[in-house]
């Protein structure tokens, strides 16, 4: 059975942008979507660590080193400032593990990057 698992997780990342005029999507810095494990165009939710919104969207690589711009529709739910997560999943039988990007939010760049393991009992 197939199952829906954390891929790879952008932590306290700072929206630098917003652009409500622009089509849909996020513009996030490569190296962070790299680091990740995070595919452009790829589906995403975001997640505010600031206020209660959560949307869907997907994330579009271009942004300069500490920019994060969130377009479109997406604009609308968050503000300048806010801290956010950004998540991409996957579906696989059991976890394989992920990355995790903790983000320095004062400059948007990367503070750690972790690696979630398979956990032993999830072998079994």
């Amino acid at each position: 059975m197939l199952r829906t698992f954390v891929q790879g997780k952008i932590h306290r990342i700072k929206i630098t942008g917003l652009k409500p005029g622009y089509n849909g999507s996020c513009l996030v810095c490569p190296d962070l979507m790299a680091a990740a494990g995070i595919a452009p165009f790829e589906r995403v939710e975001l997640y505010s660590l600031t206020t209660e919104a959560r949307i869907a969207t997907y994330v579009f690589p271009g942004a300069r080193q500490g920019e994060f711009t969130l377009n479109g529709g997406a604009a609308l739910h968050f503000k300048l400032g806010d801290e956010v997560v950004v998540v991409a999943y996957r579906q696989e039988e059991r976890f394989s593990g992920a990355q995790c990007v903790i983000v320095d939010p004062t400059e948007n760049t990367i503070a750690e990057v972790l690696r979630y393991e398979e956990q032993e009992e999830a072998r079994k």
